[in-house]
């Protein structure tokens, strides 16, 4: 792990330009709402076949505001954008590793930046392949320790660390529960440090909204994870229909937000919501 990966919350507001002054400082007093939300660059890494990405997350500095921002000129990514995949839906605090960008293998020294304004404050936060910003998000070395992994289906194919895709797609009805199952393992490494914490069950999720035009409520959104067959299920229902997106996060026993860039995983899976045929005027 890269001391980098260790400042990012620090370093927020100074990356942030000429609109820093808009920002609150990272220090100052917490309010239950009415501040601003920061991207946070957790740095770059390479896939497994050498593809290159920019692992983002966000900071929301309310307390309690959970912030809606669709993508615009208050919510976009440039060049390529406006939309490169990034969350419209900000729950309060820091939300770690959300999504990525993946960069052309000559990217070079080129720069993406993230322009976010909530509550009248812009900020805008550029990110780069520098050699300090890259991080090691599917192994923690100085542990050996490794995500959980996930999965949407029995027979489905396991994903682990930062989101890269779709899991799985859904189709639900509005206004109707819909069933979500996910199955989660993970390598049961533990930090010698923290032997005393209870480790069963070795991986905790909680599932958010991502995206998506309406309300979005879960029965549960942080089901447990099954001892016999690491199932793990809930029900989710929709104001009104549209496109949706749903995060997934998964963590070890390190904790929620644990081990910086190692060891979660987020997943996101997309719901097209249909009309209920009761509620149709016909």
């Amino acid at each position: 792990m890269r001391w980098s990966s260790l400042i990012t919350f620090a370093l927020a507001a100074t990356f942030a330009g000429p609109l820093a002054a808009t920002a609150q400082l990272p220090l100052e007093p917490g309010k239950n709402s009415g501040l601003n939300v920061t991207a946070a660059y957790e740095g770059w890494f390479r896939s497994e076949d050498g593809s290159l990405f920019l692992l983002v997350g966000y900071f929301n500095r309310n307390h309690k505001e959970v912030l809606e921002i669709p993508i615009g000129a208050n919510n976009r990514i440039e060049p390529g954008g406006p939309d490169r995949g990034q969350p419209t839906h900000f729950l309060p605090r820091r939300a770690w590793g959300v999504f990525t960008i993946p960069v052309p293998s000559d990217f070079g020294n080129g720069v993406v930046t993230w322009h976010l304004e909530a509550n009248g404050k812009p900020t805008e936060i550029p990110f780069t392949l520098k050699p300090e910003w890259e991080v090691e998000p599917l192994r923690d070395p100085a542990q050996d320790n490794a995500p959980p992994s996930v999965r949407f289906a029995t027979d489905g194919a396991w994903q682990q660390g930062p989101p890269i895709g779709i899991a799985a797609t859904f189709t639900a009805k509005a206004e109707e529960p819909f069933a979500l199952t996910a199955w989660a393992k993970d390598d049961g490494v533990v930090d010698e440090f923290r032997l005393d914490r209870a480790i069963d069950p070795p991986v905790t999720l909680f599932w958010s909204k991502y995206r998506g035009p309406g309300t979005v409520t879960f029965d549960n959104d942080r089901p447990e994870v099954s001892k016999e067959d690491a199932s793990a299920s809930t029900s989710v229902t929709f104001s009104e229909p549209g496109e949706y997106m749903l995060r997934l996060q998964a963590n070890d026993i390190t904790g929620e937000n644990g081990g910086f860039q190692c060891c979660w995983t987020n997943a996101h899976v997309t719901v097209t919501v249909t009309p209920n045929a009761s509620s149709s005027p016909w």
